[in-house]
């Protein structure tokens, strides 16, 4: 930008960036710098859906390169476990290393933004790195009007569906582009609204495998008592069964909740190329239930 940011543009942009740091909560933030800054603010709108899309697909982002650094590390104990088992300091020298790198990729995830938030404080036009140049293109940030309105849509429609990774907070994204947005864009309504029912899906079957896993240890306690019942009796063989169970079905319900972060990020990828993306099934309940049940 050739124009100088004003202290109202810096002291926004900042806080988008800041937001980063309550790992999930701060969602809201950049968000609702967006929708009340966008047509008043040039700066402010970029600079917010930067800090949008750093915490909902760079969170994604992140989140594989800590697998793939797990993944990684125990393969490399794997290969060493006949020194890690005859030799402590070989364990114990792989667990410092684990966890060190663990910790430097957390950090360098924090710094990005603060380094966003203090570059905006200054004035300068900051840009995430990989990320910032290509979205400023996709907006056509650089032409002498506004940001292009359907590609912002599409960004904060893809963002909600990206967010389905981040545990009951990533809800905050889709619901906030409904009301804030919603009467606007009859399309981001639709989008987020099948993201909110996407994201509500996962919260429920977290839930259940939840209440599954908790159930089979009260079946447990109240069949045995505590130290009441043998484990050889019949009654403490039917609590042993009953809790396994129990505790079995709540891990296939957990190992299903991937597929749908899967789901969430292949919308976010269609949106952005341009689709009107419809999730099998939760895209037909919610153009029904948009519609008042009068079908598509």
């Amino acid at each position: 930008m050739d124009t100088k940011p004003s202290p109202e543009e810096r002291v926004w942009s900042a806080l988008a960036h800041l937001s980063a740091l309550a790992m999930g909560m701060g969602l809201i933030f950049p968000i609702l710098g967006w929708a009340e800054q966008r047509r008043k603010s040039k700066f402010i709108a970029f600079q917010s859906l930067q800090a949008l899309g750093y915490q909902s697909l760079g969170y994604t982002i992140w989140i594989i390169g800590g697998l793939l650094v797990a993944v990684v590390s125990i393969f490399f104990l794997l290969l060493n476990m006949g020194d890690a088992l005859r030799s402590e300091a070989v364990l114990t020298s792989w667990m410092i290393g684990h966890f060190s790198l663990t910790f430097a990729l957390l950090g360098l995830y924090f710094i990005l933004p603060i380094l966003a938030a203090l570059a905006c404080a200054l004035g300068k036009d900051f840009r995430y790195p990989l990320m910032g140049t290509r979205l400023a293109k996709y907006l056509d940030y650089a032409s002498e009007s506004g940001l292009q309105e359907a590609h912002e849509d599409r960004w904060v429609a893809a963002a909600g569906h990206f967010s389905v990774i981040i545990a009951m907070w990533g809800l905050l994204v889709p619901a906030a582009a409904w009301i804030l947005q919603g009467k606007r864009s009859a399309w981001l309504k639709f989008q987020s609204a099948q993201a909110i029912v996407l994201h509500t899906c996962v919260l429920l079957l977290g839930f259940v495998a939840l209440f599954l896993y908790m159930s089979g240890f009260v079946v447990f306690i109240a069949l045995t008592g505590v130290g009441g019942t043998p484990m050889s009796s019949g009654a403490g063989l039917i609590a042993v069964l009953i809790m396994f169970g129990l505790m079995l079905v709540a891990l296939l319900i957990l190992l299903v909740i991937p597929l749908f972060h899967i789901m969430g990020q292949w919308a976010g990828y269609r949106v952005l190329k341009g689709d009107d993306y419809r999730y099998p099934i939760i895209g037909r309940f919610v153009s029904r239930w948009l519609s008042g049940g009068k079908g598509e």
